[in-house]
């Protein structure tokens, strides 16, 4: 590898972390802003609204970047299979989500990026050294520690989850392939526009209830965070090495720790703290094993 090759691919990992990180960031917030709404609403019918405000906004932004001519590109085969695999994998984990208790679920869903640096390695030909994997693993162990699941509750639904995680991992599979001239605003609009309309076939099935003004604002907060975390996970993606960028979904555990802490006033305990540890330990690894040195000039080579 050359040195500006070398240099490329490290500007492209630390744009990949950065917007993995604020990703995280924004789905956190989304979640929170969701999880009070549903105390009110069916699943379905939040999931539809806070979709379709999304798409209206995702749109409102396309037209501002001057994607929309490229419009016709959601019909591209890779860009369909994508929103298919991130509606399909929504609709996966919120079912599980609803028989499992949340710390199994979130722990089954953060082996996200264990299977998104296997297919990286299978798929991409992607060097991934044996820290590495041991990196993504205690990253891993850090979640399990902080979310402490009890393995009580552990059925079917169970594995519906892990199904979930799969799809999500094949999202951003797919992600990585989809011709770089379409413009990652417009990919992001197709997934909102897609897991929207699921949502909406999921409702034919739901008794819809009347929404209050504060439920529309909530919600229409919520679309904007979750168009935020949706465009910087497919920008994510599309940068640098996956098995490097993948595993700084972990962030997003730490973001709801310390929102938990800021809303509801949840502390962590001491395997909750070891587990914090044990993340930023990892993602430190895991940036530090990412800098590649630049290739020593040949003796005798033209300065």
């Amino acid at each position: 590898m050359t040195t500006d090759s070398a240099q490329a691919l490290r500007a492209a990992n630390r744009r990949g972390v950065l917007a993995m990180a604020a990703g995280m960031a924004s789905f956190v917030a989304n979640d929170t802003l969701v999880k009070y709404v549903s105390q009110g609403l069916p699943s379905s019918e939040l999931i539809f609204l806070r979709g379709v405000f999304a798409s209206l906004l995702l749109l409102a932004v396309a037209h501002a970047m001057r994607a929309l001519p490229q419009l016709r590109s959601l019909g591209d085969r890779r860009v369909v299979v994508r929103a298919l695999f991130d509606s399909f994998a929504t609709v996966t984990y919120l079912t599980s989500l609803f028989h499992l208790p949340i710390a199994d679920a979130t722990a089954i869903n953060m082996a996200t990026p264990l299977f998104i640096t296997l297919f990286a390695v299978v798929a991409f030909k992607e060097r991934v050294g044996a820290g590495r994997w041991v990196a993504i693993a205690t990253g891993f162990t850090g979640v399990l520690l902080v979310v402490q699941p009890t393995g009580a509750a552990f059925n079917a639904y169970a594995l519906l989850c892990l199904g979930g995680t799969l799809l999500h991992a094949s999202r951003d599979l797919t992600t990585r392939v989809i011709d770089r001239r379409i413009p990652s605003i417009l990919i992001t609009f197709s997934t909102a526009l897609s897991v929207t309309v699921l949502a909406g076939i999921w409702g034919l099935f739901q008794a819809w209830q009347a929404v209050t003004w504060q439920q529309v604002g909530l919600l229409a907060a919520a679309s904007v965070f979750l168009s935020g975390g949706y465009f910087l996970l497919t920008v994510s993606m599309r940068a640098g090495e996956m098995s490097l960028i993948a595993p700084f979904r972990y962030t997003g555990l730490l973001f709801a720790v310390v929102l938990g802490y800021a809303v509801w006033g949840d502390v962590p305990n001491a395997l909750a703290w070891a587990g914090i540890a044990l993340l930023v330990a990892a993602g430190l690894y895991i940036l530090h094993g990412g800098r590649r040195p630049a290739p020593k000039p040949e003796i005798g080579a033209a300065a």
